[in-house]
């Protein structure tokens, strides 16, 4: 049996622009439809989305018949979970809030089998080697493997250009959210300041020779951050597409002639 290939980690490295979406629906029914809506790659979240190893997994499987390309964020640092996430069948993580050279060097790590990194050996219980039936697996799962650091916060943006000096890390996402809270726009990543920094920060990274990622509802920014360097854009969340999706719905249908609430029939 061949070892899976990372489609998502070799578009990377050829600057293929990407366009995803952010997964937090838990369910692997609504997975497969945003699989087959177009998207370019899509990422379950484990940070704010209530995603563990179970429901990460469902959802993969759910998406394998489709081309689309799949990364998983996970909540923390923590190489346990990050190991229970490779062995699984994660090829691409997503790792929030990177501040320093040490917490990417360590990351590094975390995805890595020794002698280059800490990652445990199980893979008779790993969908990854498919469950040892992948021949090889160790001499190929590490070359694999992709690491996209974000970075959200006034340290991460600090220490930015010592984190992209990192060997091993393949991508850097910049996080508009937590970063404009962190240099006091809370709720406002639009703000000018926060605009400015994302820019810098894209430009930055694509000039290091990394790929870089962005979080942009608005294609008007998007645009932005693309012409500044980013070459893939998570451009919506399933929650808010359903939620919004509704909401129009309902108000299409509730007139000022529809009857009121307990009114007869």
């Amino acid at each position: 049996m061949q070892m899976p290939k990372n489609h998502f980690k070799r578009a990377l490295a050829a600057g293929e622009f990407q366009v995803g979406a952010f997964l937090g629906l838990i369910d692997p029914c609504c997975a497969e439809i945003m699989a087959s809506a177009g998207f370019d790659w899509l990422m379950v979240d484990g940070e704010h989305g209530a995603n563990d190893p179970r429901s990460v997994l469902a959802q993969l499987q759910a998406m394998a018949p489709y081309p689309v390309k799949l990364v998983v964020r996970t909540v923390d640092h923590d190489a346990a979970r990050i190991k229970q996430y490779l062995d699984v069948g994660v090829q691409s993580l997503l790792v929030p809030m990177v501040e320093s050279a040490e917490q990417a060097r360590a990351l590094v790590r975390a995805i890595r089998y020794p002698p280059s990194g800490i990652r445990g050996v199980g893979t008779a219980l790993a969908r990854a080697a498919r469950w040892n039936g992948v021949e090889g697996y160790f001499d190929q799962a590490d070359a694999e493997m992709c690491l996209i650091v974000q970075i959200e916060s006034r340290a991460g943006l600090e220490a930015i250009d010592e984190i992209l000096a990192e060997e091993g890390v393949d991508a850097v996402f910049v996080g508009p959210s937590d970063l404009a809270a962190s240099l006091g726009h809370l709720g406002n990543p639009g703000h000018p300041e926060v605009s400015a920094a994302v820019s810098d920060a894209l430009s930055r990274i694509a000039a290091a020779g990394k790929a870089a990622g962005v979080f942009s509802a608005d294609p008007a920014a998007a645009e932005r951050y693309r012409q500044a360097g980013a070459s893939f854009v998570a451009a919506g969340v399933d929650t808010l597409l359903l939620r919004n999706a509704a909401v129009q719905l309902a108000g299409r249908f509730k007139t000022a002639d529809a009857p009121r609430a307990g009114a007869a029939y």
